[in-house]
């Protein structure tokens, strides 16, 4: 544990105090944050003041701690986003994943109610990948009537689920999920 330091460094730091500002507040421009750096370069000088030879310029050592207090911050906030109104986290925020499961538990219940080879097409076609071409050979029915039953069940679901279009429901890798653990 260190000592505290001496009383003629309290003293000398105290009578820096106005010069530290000074210069903190040429730096940030703002007196709020000139205070901040004033106390940030006081408490590093405070824990290392037996690093400070005594026969050296004790006003350079702390104008020296304070620019690099300084420009420590400047380098931390550099990759940071000012968002004083939460306007930029509003645009970046997740959605609530309590929807989604409801979103989910919704459409296996309608998955449940279509009829066997809508299910078998959605399955084929859109959780399984493979091509309508595919789809048809493996059930052993025309590319036409694999197209029309994998539209036709997009439909229902969409129906059933009370969306305006299937066009909601999706193609992508989400409905691909949805019919996944659906089944």
């Amino acid at each position: 544990m260190t000592t505290a330091p001496s009383p003629q460094f309290q003293s000398e730091l105290t009578k820096l105090l106005p010069n530290l500002r000074a210069f903190a507040r040429s730096l940030t421009r703002s007196g709020d944050q000139a205070d901040d750096l004033v106390q940030e370069a006081l408490m590093k000088a405070w824990r290392n003041w037996e690093q400070f030879a005594p026969d050296s310029n004790l006003k350079a050592w702390m104008f020296t701690i304070l620019r690099n207090a300084y420009l420590s911050e400047i380098r931390k906030r550099k990759n940071e986003v000012q968002d004083v109104d939460g306007e930029f986290a509003g645009q970046v925020s997740v959605k609530a994943e309590q929807p989604g499961h409801m979103d989910m538990i919704d459409f296996q219940a309608a998955f449940a109610q279509l009829l066997p080879e809508h299910k078998e097409a959605l399955v084929l076609i859109g959780a399984e990948g493979f091509s309508y071409e595919e789809a048809a050979l493996m059930c052993g029915c025309a590319v036409g009537t694999m197209k029309s039953r994998v539209n036709r069940a997009r439909n229902k679901l969409a129906q059933i689920m009370g969306l305006e279009s299937a066009a909601e429901i999706g193609t992508g890798e989400k409905s691909d999920l949805f019919v996944r653990t659906a089944v």
